[in-house]
């Protein structure tokens, strides 16, 4: 198999900015960890990657354009993640699109390096899984997904992973990406007040 390189910018990069942060209290994409929000931390660690664009997903851009970031709103409204990450399939500049959720503040650039450079031809999605359970919102999609995802939207099917049986997927283990990020902090998403705690904890260690 013959790695896409991640130099060349040959792929986009798509931040999903959605959901309704019910149990955060507040949009979540906005809520301060260490000083900055948690949009702002996945921004900041995702900026080097030699993307060849980076687009903001949300249904809010007033509340998102001091981002700075080109923004699209969701084409079939409603349709949760799975519908943001269609829109960002149809929106990216490139085929090869790397999602990430706006909560996930641990992402790590050589993970996602390493995940940019197992996007080949034959293949139409990597993703990792934790506890063998795939990360869709971590994830990079060839926009050979769009018919597949509009299938399922179009049947309300919301599950994102539902439709990854008709792809083409590389699954990225803990073995794959132990070298990159050993204790899986890249996939450590905040949705209660509780979990932002911890995080905090967590960037206090790091530092």
């Amino acid at each position: 198999m013959k790695p896409a390189t991640w130099l060349g910018l040959s792929f986009s990069l798509a931040i999903i900015a959605g959901g309704q942060s019910r149990r955060m209290g507040r949009d979540k994409a906005f809520v301060e960890l260490g000083g900055k929000a948690l949009i702002e931390h996945v921004i900041r660690r995702s900026a080097d990657l030699a993307q060849a664009d980076t687009i903001l997903i949300t249904n809010k851009p007033a509340q998102y354009a001091r981002l700075g970031l080109p923004m699209r709103q969701d084409i079939l409204p409603n349709k949760g993640s799975l519908g943001g990450i269609y829109t960002a399939l149809l929106s990216a500049k490139r085929p090869d699109v790397l999602v990430l959720a706006c909560d996930m503040p641990f992402v790590n650039i050589s993970l996602l390096r390493y995940m940019v450079e197992q996007m080949d031809e034959d293949i139409d999605i990597v993703v990792p899984t934790v506890d063998g359970y795939p990360q869709g919102l971590h994830a990079i999609y060839k926009k050979t997904c769009i018919e597949p995802i509009a299938r399922q939207l179009a049947a309300d099917r919301l599950k994102i992973i539902r439709f990854y049986g008709q792809m083409r997927v590389r699954y990225l283990d803990e073995t794959d990406y132990a070298a990159f990020d050993p204790l899986g902090r890249s996939f450590v998403n905040l949705n209660t007040p509780e979990e932002l705690a911890e995080a905090e904890l967590l960037l206090r260690a790091a530092d």
